[in-house]
């Protein structure tokens, strides 16, 4: 768990675009509004634990943006490129490297469930994907978050009930994607009030009930509720896609959540770090968020990471430890 803290106009966007644009499978140039006073261009440069691609890789693989000018020899050059393009197509053949971005400028409309080629959209996780955090236009998350569940729970039980086996075994795995689906979401939405039961068998609607026992859809739950899902429902699908023997709890991959407070309250921004570590632990979570409260959810002050601008220099300083939740 990483908490990137700091207010407005700190870089967390830019930072969170830099990870993303320089992850395992996919590096692309980065995008960075132009210094007048610098010459050169900006890069980014991420160093990688690979963990279940890798195993007994000993150091990090270190993944820079295309257009970086790093200090190091062609030999060492040439030798990171060779493995950047042998990463590449091991992402491109054999799946892996979950890398997960939600943006700030996330919504959620109003729309039915949209049941389409499974095969490639829940089951497929592209690594070549562009992580945007700034295009609202493709931050609506409704259709996506009800596709997952909806597809986890079909899937699920049409594995559980097939008369013949041959069926069950087209996806083996469908059951424990459904179950996972269920624990991951509920244990997320239920900080805001809300116990996930799973699909409406007449609408095929997510299904929620309240504190009081009313059943409310994905579309009738209040804004926090529907953010807290789609945390726990996107990335549990792109494990699952990325993972398809393991089950989504078990399997490791990075979440970036870009101004992870939006529209949550004080009580429900301190639990939500502990809440996510504990719906998916192996996962690598990373949200930025200007919230103090927030980032004093944190278990330790080693989790959360501060961007200040001082009044004394136009440049922004990294302030890390007990420093970073001083104010």
């Amino acid at each position: 768990m990483t908490v990137v803290f700091g207010g407005g106009g700190v870089g967390k966007t830019t930072l969170l675009s830099a990870i993303a644009g320089t992850r395992p499978g996919h590096c692309t140039v980065l995008q960075m509004h132009p210094d007048p006073t610098r010459e050169e261009r900006g890069f980014a440069v991420a160093e990688w634990l690979l963990g279940d691609e890798d195993p007994m890789r000993p150091h990090a693989l270190r993944v820079a943006s295309p257009n970086a000018l790093l200090d190091e020899t062609e030999d060492a050059a040439r030798l990171r490129r060779k493995e950047n393009s042998l990463f590449d197509r091991q992402a491109a053949e054999q799946g892996g490297f979950a890398c997960v971005a939600l943006s700030g400028a996330r919504w959620f409309s109003r729309q039915p469930v949209a049941l389409m080629s499974p095969a490639r959209s829940v089951l497929r996780y592209d690594v070549k994907a562009a992580a945007t955090f700034d295009d609202a236009s493709r931050s609506d998350l409704t259709r996506e978050v009800k596709l997952a569940l909806a597809y986890a729970a079909i899937a699920g039980a049409v594995a559980d009930s097939a008369g013949d086996e041959r069926l069950a075994q087209t996806a083996p795995h469908a059951p424990r994607f459904h179950e996972a689906m269920r624990s991951v979401v509920d244990g997320l939405t239920r900080l805001a009030g809300y116990r996930y039961l799973g699909v409406d068998a007449s609408t095929l609607e997510p299904t929620f009930e309240s504190g009081h026992g009313e059943l409310v859809t994905l579309d009738g739950l209040p804004a926090p509720a529907r953010h807290l899902a789609s945390f726990g429902a996107l990335p549990a699908r792109a494990l699952y896609a990325a993972f398809p023997l393991s089950d989504p709890r078990e399997s490791q991959g990075v979440v970036l959540i870009d101004d992870a407070a939006l529209h949550l309250d004080a009580v429900v921004q301190r639990e939500l770090p502990s809440a996510l570590r504990a719906a998916l632990p192996q996962v690598q979570w990373i949200l930025t968020s200007s919230s103090p409260d927030l980032a004093e959810g944190c278990e330790s002050s080693s989790e959360v990471l501060a961007l200040r601008r001082l009044p004394s220099s136009s440049g922004v300083e990294l302030f890390e430890g007990e420093e970073a939740t001083l104010h």
